[in-house]
C-alpha cells in the first residue's frame, strides 16, 4: 500500500488557533487523534513560523502545506519562502481563486499575475499549490487563450507547467461540482501531493459537509485511486461542522484508519 500521511487542515478548528495558547491545545489534541501532519490555514496572524515550527515538533506534526494569502504570495514571495523553509513545509498553497479572476475578461491574469512567484517557490524547491472548490469545473471561454468553452481547471493545468503548479485537489467540492472524484484523481494524478479529504451528507435542506465516511463519498475507491498518483499527505478538511469540529476531526481520522492509514 502507497505511504500516505494523514493530516488534519487547521482550517476545520479555526477558532481554536488565534493564539499561542489556543493552537497548541488545539495542536495537542490533534496529535491525541492520531494525526501525522497538519495544514496551516487561517491561523492568528500573530503566531510566528519558529514558534509554530516548536510546537508542532514537541507534538510531533509536520507541517504539509498552508494556505497563504494570495497578496502575500504575489508580492512578498521570498518572504513567504523564507517562512516556509523555517516551518519545514514546501507545498505553498492558495485556498481559493480571487473572485475577480473568475471571468472571461480577467481568468488569463490569474496566470499572468502568478507564474513569476510560482516559478520563484519552484526554484526554491518547494511548490505552490491550488485549492479548487466546485466553480473551477465550470465550462467557460477565456480571452486570449481559447474561444471555445472549457473548465477553469483544465485552463490552469495548461497554462501552469507540473513543476510550477500542484493541486490540493477537495473530494467535497469535486463532488458538489457533479464530476467523478476518482476520475478527476486519475486526470490528475501527477500534480495532486496534497488531497482534501472531506465528505458530503445529504439533510432535508440539501447537501452538507460531513466527517470522511459519514456522507456518500466512496472514500474507499478514492484511495484505491490515490494508489497510482503522487500522493503524500491526506489532509481532512471540514469547513462547517454540524457538531464539534474536534469531534468531526476525530470521526474522520478513525474512518481513515478503517481504510489502512
Amino acid at each position: 500500500m502507497k505511504n500516505m500521511k494523514t493530516g488534519a487542515q487547521l482550517y476545520t478548528v479555526r477558532m481554536y488557533t488565534q493564539n499561542e495558547r489556543d493552537f497548541e491545545r488545539t495542536i495537542a489534541r490533534v496529535e491525541e487523534m492520531g494525526y501525522e501532519t497538519v495544514q496551516l490555514s487561517a491561523i492568528g496572524a500573530g503566531l510566528k513560523p519558529e514558534w509554530i515550527r516548536k510546537v508542532c515538533d514537541k507534538h510531533h506534526l509536520e507541517i504539509a502545506l498552508t494556505h497563504t494569502n494570495q497578496d502575500r504570495i504575489m508580492n512578498d514571495t521570498e518572504k513567504v519562502i523564507e517562512e516556509h523553509r523555517i516551518m519545514g513545509c514546501r507545498y505553498i498553497g492558495l485556498g481559493m481563486m480571487a473572485e475577480k479572476y473568475r471571468s472571461t475578461e480577467w481568468m488569463y491574469h490569474f496566470y499572468e499575475d502568478f507564474a513569476p512567484a510560482a516559478e520563484k517557490i519552484a526554484k526554491a524547491g518547494m511548490l505552490f499549490m491550488y485549492h479548487n472548490h466546485n466553480f473551477e469545473f465550470r465550462k467557460m471561454p477565456v480571452e486570449g487563450a481559447s474561444k471555445e468553452p472549457r473548465r477553469v481547471l483544465d485552463y490552469l493545468a495548461e497554462w501552469f507547467a507540473p513543476e510550477l503548479m500542484g493541486f490540493t485537489l477537495d473530494t467535497y467540492w469535486v463532488q458538489a461540482a457533479g464530476a467523478d472524484v476518482c476520475q478527476w484523481v486519475k486526470n490528475l494524478k501527477d500534480r495532486i501531493p496534497c488531497v482534501h479529504f472531506k465528505d458530503m451528507a445529504v439533510t432535508a435542506n440539501g447537501s452538507v459537509m460531513a466527517p470522511v465516511g459519514e456522507g456518500n463519498i466512496n472514500f474507499k475507491a478514492v484511495v484505491d485511486a490515490l494508489q497510482d498518483t503522487c500522493c503524500e499527505h491526506i489532509l481532512v478538511e471540514q469547513d462547517i461542522c454540524e457538531t464539534s469540529p474536534f469531534d468531526c476531526l476525530r470521526m474522520s481520522r478513525e474512518h481513515i484508519r478503517e481504510l489502512g492509514y
